[in-house]
C-alpha cells in the first residue's frame, strides 16, 4: 500500500515537473495551470521546510 502511494506521489511529481518544462516552452493554457500549481506546491515545500530548520537550531535563518 505505502508502495502504491509514494509511486502515485511520484507520478504526480514527474508530471507537474514536465508540465512546468511544457509551459515554459509554450504550452497550452492547461500545462501553465498545472505548472503554476505545481511551483506553488514546491514553494509551501520550501517554506515548510525552512520553518522547521529554523526551529531546530533556535536562530534565525539569515545566520
Amino acid at each position: 500500500m505505502i508502495l502504491l502511494l509514494l509511486s502515485v506521489v511520484l507520478l504526480l511529481v514527474v508530471g507537474g515537473c514536465a508540465c512546468v518544462v511544457w509551459a515554459g516552452r509554450g504550452g497550452p493554457p492547461w500545462t501553465r495551470a498545472v505548472a503554476r500549481a505545481t511551483l506553488a506546491a514546491g514553494e509551501l515545500v520550501r517554506a515548510s521546510g525552512r520553518s522547521g530548520d529554523n526551529r531546530r537550531r533556535g536562530g534565525d535563518a539569515d545566520d
